[in-house]
């Protein structure tokens, strides 16, 4: 594997840079048939869930969301370029960009199902989650101009714990869920891509990984009769092309009615900038050192500019630089994975994709980023910080269980304060705990992350201070709690303040003024 935080860049004998690379070829089919699943599944939120017509969605919807992808993964192709060109390199990966996981589904069920559930109006429930992708997309703006601060005073170790906490539960868990679903179809992908993206061994004439992933799994699909020709018959009479067109006045209207919005976009903002933040010092452990708040920007502005066209999922930073990095990409990938899927959205052909591929042969790629991901997190950072980086996987960890507990109930047709804390505990299911801790979970990462590195490199006063911002921010609600209010969660704010007076307490002991010095070249002896 080649990301490590050490490896020497590719030098060039110029700042030419060619347009397409092999491995652009890899990263791309990679990249492409991640959003693919990303844009199948909001397609099914938006109709299934919350009732906006089809026609809605693949006629105004899904086109939005193509402008968002393609002006973005531009930007990222033109700022990889301009890094490779200042630094004389050859070997700089763009930033993958696409709709965010997490909003997909924190809009449809947190934000516009409720809307819908009350008024039971589609559109109504629409309008607000454009005016929530909207506030997300100018929260993140404004974050652009205390990201790089943050970043500086954040342990590598708690950004990237984070995000590994992210990749092996919401990027790796359900892929793999789905791949043992049909074993017999996912796991020959699985392997597939194993070998092609962790060895150096190629298949002939240097053909394309994930195209030959993708063939495999879909071939098996077919032949073994997991897939219906019927549903493709229908779906090709269904296709409807789409043009894109502002929808400001369904924006207006639902900005006019800002305040049920603000108790989860103003965390979900936070937790934008942050992901991105620790996805910038992912790519930068890989080699790739981008500028934090050109990045910021650019996502707030992809989320403001979606939701002015009409989609109300914010488009993102993806997770998983390192492992199209592992696979080849360079600057080039990503813009022509947005081109492709912008097209389909333009073209209405995501009905058709979706009765043609078998996502059992589509999902082992997620797999394999969450695997390179969770990896690099031990890789990129000192020996001694492995204890903190646990210690950040924790909380995402966490919110996975709750979310699972949760959706369980629901479909039992209950709920946890139905069943009570009591029944549960009896049954060895902590689940107050696991929600406390996963409430902000990306933010508590951090926190966790910073408080464990700065005690073990044995600089006790500097933990005491994390831990007084991770009370300062259990008391307003950001972290460990449901919303946004005024002593949200009084008692684990307290909790962070004793961290605090313990580690102050204990900077007074004879040995505590000697801080551990991290040798760097530790990392080299980690992988």
């Amino acid at each position: 594997m080649t990301t490590t935080a050490t490896k020497p860049p590719e030098q060039g004998a110029s700042t030419t840079l060619p347009w397409w690379t092999p491995g652009d070829t890899n990263a791309f089919f990679g990249l492409g048939f991640n959003i693919l699943v990303n844009v199948l599944t909001l397609t099914g939120l938006m109709i299934g869930v919350v009732g906006v017509p089809a026609d809605d969605v693949l006629g105004t919807v899904l086109p939005a969301l193509g402008v968002a992808l393609i002006l973005g993964n531009l930007y990222y192709t033109l700022l990889a370029r301009r890094l490779a060109a200042r630094e004389h390199r050859t070997d700089v990966t763009a930033l993958p960009y696409g709709p965010s996981v997490p909003h997909m589904f924190i809009v449809v069920f947190v934000v516009m199902l409720p809307v819908y559930l009350g008024t039971n109006d589609a559109v109504q429930a629409w309008e607000a989650g454009l005016a929530w992708a909207f506030l997300i997309g100018v929260i993140v703006m404004i974050g652009a101009f205390v990201g790089p601060y943050v970043r500086r005073i954040t342990p590598r170790a708690a950004m990237l714990g984070t995000l590994a906490g992210i990749s092996i539960t919401f990027i790796s868990m359900r892929p793999a869920a789905q791949m043992w679903e049909v074993a017999w179809i996912g796991l020959p992908v699985l392997a597939i891509i194993l070998i092609g993206f962790f060895t150096d061994v190629r298949l002939p004439f240097n053909f394309p990984i994930g195209l030959a992933a993708l063939l495999v799994g879909t071939a098996i699909g077919w032949i073994g009769g997991y897939m219906s020709a019927p549903a493709v018959s229908d779906a090709v009479t269904n296709i409807a092309i789409g043009i894109p067109d502002q929808r400001l006045d369904l924006l207006w209207n639902g900005l006019s009615d800002l305040a049920p919005l603000l108790g989860t976009a103003i965390p979900l903002g936070v937790y934008n900038f942050t992901e991105a933040m620790s996805n910038v010092e992912s790519a930068a452990a890989a080699g790739d050192n981008y500028n934090l708040r050109s990045v910021l920007l650019a996502d707030g502005a992809g989320a403001v500019i979606g939701a002015g066209f009409g989609s109300p999922f914010p488009p993102a930073v993806y997770i998983g630089h390192p492992g199209w990095k592992d696979a080849g990409g360079r600057t080039n990938y990503s813009l022509a994975s947005g081109v492709v899927i912008g097209l389909l959205c333009f073209l209405g052909l995501f009905g058709v994709l979706d009765a043609l591929l078998p996502v059992p042969a589509i999902v082992p790629i997620l797999l394999f980023i969450g695997l390179l991901i969770g990896a690099q997190a031990f890789q990129a950072v000192p020996r001694l910080h492995a204890v903190a980086v646990v210690a950040a996987l924790l909380p995402n960890l966490a919110q996975w269980a709750s979310g699972l507990i949760d959706n369980a109930l629901a479909a039992a047709g209950t709920s946890a304060d139905e069943v009570g804390m009591d029944a549960l505990n009896g049954a060895g299911v902590v689940y107050e705990g696991l929600q406390t801790l996963g409430e902000g979970a990306v933010l508590v990462g951090l926190v966790l992350g910073t408080m464990v590195t700065f005690i073990l490199e044995k600089r006790f006063r500097i933990a005491a201070i994390a831990a007084a911002v991770g009370a300062g921010l259990s008391f307003i609600g950001l972290i460990h709690a449901p919303k946004v209010e005024w002593a949200a969660n009084p008692e684990v704010a307290l909790g962070y303040l004793f961290f605090a007076v313990v580690c102050v307490a204990w900077s007074f002991l004879p040995g505590a003024d000697e801080p551990v010095v991290v040798d760097e070249s530790d990392v080299v002896a980690a992988h």
